[in-house]
């Protein structure tokens, strides 16, 4: 994420949105291994991602309505892309971490 100025330009702006697109890509197939896997975990999984789609939607546009984002079209776009990439960051950091840990020792090879 580059530094968030008064006014970032527009190719900060894409620059981060390409970013946060390839961790998000990242995320999805992190997820889509989750839900595979079927079970408890995936329906917590499941659950789990469209409650945090809608809060964070439902942030993004309180603070849209309430001026946090800014006044220009450039730092509302920045703001929005930073805001949905602490999300899309906690969640590639936190299913890194289970993806080791549901691994067989055997690393899924059949005997």
């Amino acid at each position: 994420m580059t530094a968030t100025p008064e006014n970032p330009s527009w190719f900060d702006i894409s620059m981060d949105a390409w970013a946060l697109a390839s961790e998000s890509n990242i995320v999805i197939a992190m997820r889509i291994g989750r839900l595979a896997q079927g079970g408890p975990a995936a329906a917590e999984e499941a659950v789990r991602m469209v409650s945090e789609k809608f809060t964070a939607n439902i942030a993004l546009g309180c603070d849209l309505v309430s001026g946090k984002l800014g006044s220009s079209p450039e730092a509302i776009v920045s703001a929005s892309i930073a805001h949905y990439s602490k999300s899309v960051g906690a969640n590639r950091k936190r299913l890194s971490g289970k993806l080791a840990t549901s691994m067989p020792e055997n690393g899924g090879e059949r005997e």
